[in-house]
């Protein structure tokens, strides 16, 4: 994820770190440069028809609509995914504070914490779809060839407060507020792979991409007669605008890839382990700071 301050009037043109401009940068340029030949082609040969701007307008007005919908349905998924993974780091936190109330033995607390952490690296690891993740590697390499190794963290929880709770280690209050918050992390866990494995409709992006182009290639035809020369910065501005916002929203509906303006996972495991730190009896790891403005 991004983080920086609101941009000043001169880094506005060329701040490219967190923009979809080098995404968009070939099919900017082919649309720029076929509005370049289609004037070219008008100007000497008087082959292009000029066509009213009305149908333009409507048909922009539509597009831009639609490119909104999307826009607001990727947000959500974002935002959503945002959320879970915030609820994910309170519900690590109340953890370890109930624990402290009702699980005397310190070993067993320990234990349950390591694997808590171990359980947020293992999802953050299957979200991202990683194969080769050092810090999911070092915390529960026993777990990796599990069929959900985060599922499986989960489950020697589990197994840990069920036989803490046979041998009277934890009474039957403590077990039900623990396992409570065990299922309100399984509930979040469920609802990132609800994000993670259902993904906007690809007939969405297909109807967006090719009402984009076709916008693009067909506007130069009522631009020419008022514009000239002028029609293919004018094109350009258009196709920046739509094409930008299209690639902002396949962006925005994967929150938890490996792009610029995906969730920071990184840096939220990062908080469960600073805040768990003092549980463990261990020195607190400093928090991650962004790296040319991405956090990850």
């Amino acid at each position: 994820m991004i983080i920086r301050d609101k941009p000043r009037a001169w880094e506005l043109a060329f701040a490219m770190r967190g923009s979809v401009l080098p995404h968009i940068a070939l099919p900017l340029l082919g649309v720029v440069a076929l509005a370049g030949v289609m004037v070219l082609l008008d100007h000497h040969f008087g082959v292009l028809p000029h066509i009213e701007g009305i149908p333009f307008t409507v048909f922009g007005i539509a597009l831009s609509l639609f490119l909104s919908f999307r826009n607001n349905a990727a947000y959500d998924r974002w935002w959503e995914a945002r959320k879970l993974w915030g609820g994910l780091l309170a519900d690590l936190r109340s953890l370890a504070r109930e624990l402290e109330v009702f699980a005397p033995d310190q070993a067993l607390r320990h234990r349950i914490l390591l694997q808590s952490l171990a359980f947020l690296h293992l999802h953050r690891r299957q979200l991202r779809r990683l194969t080769d993740d050092a810090e999911a590697q070092s915390r529960a390499p026993e777990l990796l060839a599990d069929p959900h190794p985060p599922c499986s963290a989960l489950n020697l929880i589990n197994a840990d407060l069920a036989q803490a709770y046979a041998s009277g280690q934890i009474d039957g209050f403590g077990a039900r507020s623990l396992t409570a918050r065990l299922a309100s992390i399984a509930l979040a866990q469920a609802g990132c792979e609800r994000i993670a494995g259902t993904p906007l409709p690809f007939v969405y992006s297909l109807l967006i991409y090719r009402t984009t182009y076709l916008f693009c290639l067909l506007l130069p035809m009522a631009l020419v007669g008022s514009s000239g020369w002028l029609t293919p910065l004018f094109v350009g501005i258009v196709a920046y605008v739509f094409l930008g916002l299209a690639e902002v929203t396949e962006e925005l509906s994967h929150p938890f890839g490996s792009t610029l303006n995906a969730l920071p996972l990184d840096a939220i495991c990062r908080a469960a382990e600073i805040s768990l730190a003092p549980h463990l009896g261990q020195e607190a790891p400093k928090p991650l700071q962004p790296n040319d403005f991405h956090l990850s």
